[in-house]
């Protein structure tokens, strides 16, 4: 570790000690003076901007600078223009620009003077107030004799970046900005491939070395964890800071560099949830990279994510994206394909329940079907309902405008979209719905164990009176991830059946609608909602997360799992939502064993899988850590599509994690 004292600074959230009272409300003040809402970002923009000025903060030897002090925003309309809005457009989450990815080059290879020339009267300001507040940070890096930061700042962010720091330091300008401005889940985008070409310019000229090099990153991954616990999404944690590293590139190369590696190898020095890493791989990349991965992961902090090119790129072309922009995805807060400085798609405005669909046709039909086959036809229709229903509601959508963002994106009104303008659905609860069907053609039809009303009778009585049936479809009924034909087929049939029923679908934007195997906090919410299912599962009971087993599956080999899970054509359903795989933090206790763990994961990329998540966990570690967490401060889980310390994660879904499967290779 290069700066233990600023590390240990942050760890310790002494920096919190500067924190301020937030700004206070505007709305009605807005709406009393005719501002837009464009207008009213931009005056609480530059509001908040020079009350950061005012007290800029410095931490032990740190090299990229600024810290927010402001913890709170005030909404920008009032309630009741909220509620006016809504009725009569879509409000996706909170109503801000979130989860998509700008092209943060466009503007650090500009500078603030150059795009002065064409931006309108808001943008001009914006830019005006973040000079000031860099400006302020000058005067105190003067007055510290800190001349390294005032040499930068003296140059970023108001002409373009020439140097490695400078690139780095615009970069956190940028984000920071973003917060600023309202926006939530800005990610980060192909850090290695746009930030490469300033590391190699130093390194060329003497500029800097490798170690000086090293040592300005670990600074610049710090900067993502001091203000991070202000910008939580559904838990702690959940912020949406990915980065994306490795991949192709438009001329058939692919990325892997020094920075590819360095940024692997600090985090694992690190042991902090962010940057998220997520690792761009094919067939053809080469075995040490996936030890190298396996190595972080071995570190517990559940990435890199792994993405398969392969797969994801076609797809996405598949879909109409075009393949330079194919080629340059990267993924959004958690694990949804999105495309960086023309993308606009809304990856997650809406979520799919299968075990819904097929708890709707057992109710509506079972009992009067009379072949399994006709009674898929009911699932499949009932799950081309339910999108009928999901995207009926979506007819018009609304967001606040974001000034700052349109600067990253060429100018345009990202709030109107862009190039691409897409919606994503998740698909929820798959293992569940496929065992189900798996159950229900096993024991209703073929060895008709039990009648279909009796089946019905225990589901509507969660079981009670039904121990025995609901033990043998629990424990004994053929479940997904055993490499077993009989149930992995319904895996295809449920994610065909979804592609299907959203294919040739416009939505109100002019995109289209794409499937995924993404299931975000829905396998805890609409698990919570569903009463009890033909695999066993218990009114109440969660999913699995996102492409899973089930999560009570008795199912210990890992490959199997693999296979199970790469049977179904992925580029159908290419929203994103990995297999998500426990392994026991012992196996990563060799060499010998790491390497089997990297070649189960180019195993799983070769076999055609799309997106593949690990997770290293010790279940009696984290039992312990619910019982004294004040031992575990920083243990670190992945959730679903993102890491947290697990000790400030709701119970709930710290006994998720706990109940997941503990592979062994």
């Amino acid at each position: 570790m290069y700066n233990t004292e600023l590390y240990n600074f942050i760890n310790e959230k002494k920096h919190h000690a500067f924190r301020r009272e937030g700004l206070p409300p505007r709305a009605q003040e807005y709406k009393t003076k005719g501002f837009s809402p464009r207008e009213r970002m931009v005056k609480r923009f530059c509001e908040a901007a020079m009350k950061e000025a005012q007290s800029p903060h410095i931490l032990p030897g740190q090299k990229i600078v600024l810290i927010r002090t402001v913890p709170a925003l005030p909404d920008v309309l009032t309630e009741d223009e909220w509620e006016e809005i809504k009725t009569i457009s879509y409000v996706h989450e909170r109503g801000y620009i979130s989860n998509i990815c700008p092209d943060y080059m466009s503007v650090i290879t500009k500078g603030f003077k150059k795009l002065r020339e064409t931006a309108d009267g808001c943008s001009c300001e914006v830019l005006d107030a973040l000079t000031k507040l860099s400006t302020s940070y000058r005067e105190l890096a003067a007055a510290q004799y800190r001349h390294d930061i005032v040499k930068v700042l003296e140059r970023v962010p108001e002409h373009p970046a020439e140097t490695f720091r400078e690139a780095l330091q615009f970069f956190r300008i940028l984000h920071y900005a973003l917060w600023l401005e309202g926006n939530y889940h800005n990610t980060i985008g192909r850090f290695d491939m746009f930030m490469m070409p300033y590391l190699q310019h130093d390194l060329d000229r003497g500029i800097i070395t490798e170690e000086e090099a090293k040592a300005l990153l670990e600074d610049f991954f710090l900067s993502f964890n001091i203000d991070s616990d202000l910008y939580p999404g559904i838990q702690q944690g959940d912020n949406g800071q990915s980065m994306m590293l490795g991949g192709l590139c438009e001329d058939g190369t692919e990325i892997c560099n020094k920075l590819t590696l360095w940024c692997m190898e600090i985090c694992g020095e690190l042991k902090l949830i962010d940057p998220k890493i997520n690792l761009r791989v094919s067939k053809n990349t080469p075995l040490s990279i996936f030890i190298k991965a396996t190595e972080l992961t071995k570190m517990g902090l559940g990435f890199p994510q792994y993405s398969n090119d392969d797969v994801v790129i076609d797809g996405l072309v598949r879909l109409g994206y075009d393949y330079k922009d194919a080629v340059n995805y990267t993924v959004a807060a958690c694990w949804e394909f999105i495309i960086p400085g023309c993308g606009t798609d809304i990856a997650n405005i809406a979520a799919l329940s299968y075990p819904k669909c097929v708890a709707r046709a057992i109710l509506n039909s079972l009992e009067g079907t009379q072949s399994f086959d006709e009674f898929l036809g009911v699932v499949k229709r009932e799950i081309k309902t339910e999108c009928d229903s999901i995207t009926e509601k979506i007819k018009s959508v609304w967001f606040v405008p974001s000034p700052m963002m349109d600067m990253l994106y060429g100018g345009i009104d990202v709030s109107q979209g862009a190039k691409y303008n897409n919606f994503g659905m998740h698909g929820t609860g798959i293992s569940c719905a496929a065992d189900s069907l798996a159950a229900i053609e096993k024991y209703i039809f073929s060895e008709k164990r039990w009648t279909a009303y009796e089946l019905i009778d225990a589901l509507y009585k969660n079981f009670e009176g039904y121990d025995e049936m609901c033990a043998v479809l629990r424990y004994e009924a053929p479940k997904c991830g055993c490499d077993d034909d009989s149930v992995d087929r319904y895996l295809t049939f449920l994610t065909e059946s979804f592609a299907d029923a959203l294919a040739g679908r416009r939505n109100c934007r002019g995109g289209i609608w794409r499937a995924g195997t993404g299931s975000a906090m829905f396998y805890l919410w609409h698990a919570s909602e569903m009463g009890a299912s033909p695999d066993g599962r218990r009114a109440g009971e969660p999913f699995a997360a996102n492409f899973s087993p089930s999560i009570f599956a008795d199912v210990a080999d890992p490959v199997k799992v693999i296979k199970s899970f790469t049977k179904s054509e992925m580029k159908r359903v290419i929203n994103g939502g990995p297999l998500t795989l426990e392994f026991s933090e012992k196996i990563f206790a060799t060499e010998d064993s790491i390497k089997k763990t990297a070649m189960l994961v180019k195993y799983f990329i070769d076999s055609g899988g799309h997106q593949l998540q690990l997770n290293a966990v010790n279940r009696d570690k984290l039992l312990d850590a619910q019982k004294h967490p004040e031992k575990y401060r920083r243990l670190i889980v992945r959730v679903w599509g993102w890491s947290a310390y697990f000790c400030e994660l709701d119970k709930e879904y710290q006994d998720h994690v706990i109940r997941r499967h503990e592979y062994i290779v």
